[in-house]
Parts: C-alpha cells; structure tokens; sequence
C-alpha cells in the first residue's frame, strides 16, 4: 500500500505522518516513510536527526546509480520504520518535484518498493504542482491533514482537486481528512457536507503533539514513559487501522475556489445565511 500525505504548509503533516507510520509498524507491517521536502525533516520525529537526503548521496556518487546501496540512503527509525528523505536543491534554484522522481527511480533500482508493506509519501506543503503532485501517480490513497481553520479546508480543497485529476488516470482515491489538533470541527463538517469525504480522525487540541515535534519523538515513543499519553496513539492507531483494512475511499468533487472561499467565509460572517444556502445544495457529489 502506497499513502501520500498532503496538507497546508505547517499544518503537522509530518508530525502526524510519522506517528501514522509508527501505529502501521505496531500493527505488524514493516513501513518506508519517505520525504518529500527539500527541507528534508520529514522523518526527523522518528530517528531525532536530520538524516542524510537522497539527492546529497546521488551528489557525493556523481550520481552513478549504480553505486549507491540501500543503507547510503535508508535510516532505521522508531519502532523499525524505515525512512528516507529525497531533499532538494538549494533555496531559489531547481526544481524539487525533480526530486521525488529521481528518489522513486533510485529507490525501484534497489527494489526498495518491493520490500515494505506500506510506503509513505509526507510531502511538502499545499503545493500540487507537477513536480510535488509527482507521489500521487504512485499512492494508492492520498490523506490530507487539515485542521478546523479556513486556509487548511481551502488548501484541502486545492489538494482533493489534484486527486481528482491524477485518477482519471492512475487507480488513486481520496482515503480521507484527518483533523489535527483540532478543538471544534464544524467548519470541517461544513466543508465535508458541500464535498463529501471521510473523515479518518480528528486529533484533540494538546500541546503534547506539538511538543513532540521539538524533541524529535513521535508520540509512541514518549508515551514509553508517559502513559497519560497512551490515548493519543490511540487516534493514530485508529487511522492505521482504517488504512489496512483497505477503505473504498472517494474521488472528490473539487468546490470552485470562489464557491469555497464564499462558503467557509459566510460561514462566520453570515451565518444564518450560510446555513440556510447549505440546506439547497444537491450533495450527490461522488464519481462513481
């Protein structure tokens, strides 16, 4: 199974991709966690340092393929999950969605996607242009980290919007949102109800996962010796085990970006109108 992670830039994809990863591993699969971040900190909550990128080893080999071994650019983490980072070019120059491709090429030369269970793409920000919508022509499902917020459900909507597209071609669905550290979800449900799509988990408002963020620690491994923390990877492991049983998943009908955006406003600004337009609206959206 192939997941890409999107979301709004900070919104705590990786934080919640790495955790993801960890509840995978608990449920008995053995799990590639890959970077798609010229940043590459995407797996730095499950081995506590920054590890060395793809595109840095490629460089140091000049770029002969052929000798680079998995363990130049494979990093055990927490719990046995494997990560990788594909990184990038310096700040202002290249391409990084080149990349990802390069990452995915080297990676099937060492037939690395034939070793794992799951593979888990954590990509960089809101951005879907064709570079970083690159791990989409891979993934099985996408999941999409948002939170209760206007710009998080805006960019969501940009991301369904990219699903859409890459699965009239590649056998993609839309797996499901997943609310972080979210203390209300009515604009969520207010998004939802116009483009239907699941919601896999809605993680509470704490500041243990931000935390564990800053001390490079996913949440499992700090519940090793707090167990008030227990509940938490509880959310994670709920998730984890909606993706193993394989769900159906959707291929979402994009809002238009003007519609979207009068929505969720008139949402605070207007909103007994708001409520009231929702009522009217056919909500028969799936593609079958």
């Amino acid at each position: 199974m192939k997941l890409a992670v999107y979301g709004k830039g900070g919104i705590g994809k990786s934080t919640t991709s790495c955790n993801i990863s960890v509840a995978l591993a608990q449920r008995g699969k053995k799990v590639l966690q890959i970077g798609c971040d010229p940043k590459h900190d995407s797996t730095f909550t499950l081995t506590g340092f920054l590890i060395p990128t793809i595109i840095d080893t490629l460089q140091s080999k000049d770029y002969h393929y052929e000798d680079v071994w998995p363990e130049d650019v494979i990093y055990r983490g927490f719990n046995g999950v494997d990560c990788v980072e594909a990184g990038g070019p310096p700040a202002g120059a290249g391409c990084g969605g080149y990349v990802v491709g390069e990452t995915v090429k080297l990676l099937k030369e060492l037939n690395a996607f034939d070793e794992y269970d799951v593979i888990l793409f954590d990509v960089l920000g809101d951005v879907v242009c064709g570079g970083f919508a690159a791990p989409l022509n891979y993934a099985d499902y996408c999941l999409i980290v948002t939170d209760n917020g206007f710009d998080a459900l805006f960019a969501a909507n940009r991301i369904a919007a990219s699903v859409r597209e890459k699965a009239r071609t590649h056998n993609l669905r839309l797996a499901g949102l997943i609310g972080n550290r979210t203390a209300t979800r009515d604009l969520i449900d207010k998004y939802i109800q116009t483009v239907p799509i699941p919601v896999l988990e809605v993680l509470p408002l704490i500041e243990d996962i931000r935390v564990s963020r800053i001390k490079g620690k996913t949440l499992f491994e700090m519940a090793i010796t707090d167990s008030s923390l227990d509940y938490i990877c509880d959310y994670y492991l709920n998730i984890a085990d909606q993706l193993i049983a394989k769900p159906e998943g959707v291929i979402p009908k994009q809002s238009a970006d003007r519609e979207l955006f009068t929505l969720l406003s008139d949402f605070y600004l207007k909103p007994a109108e708001s409520s009231e337009n929702l009522n009217n609206l056919d909500l028969n959206l799936f593609v079958n």
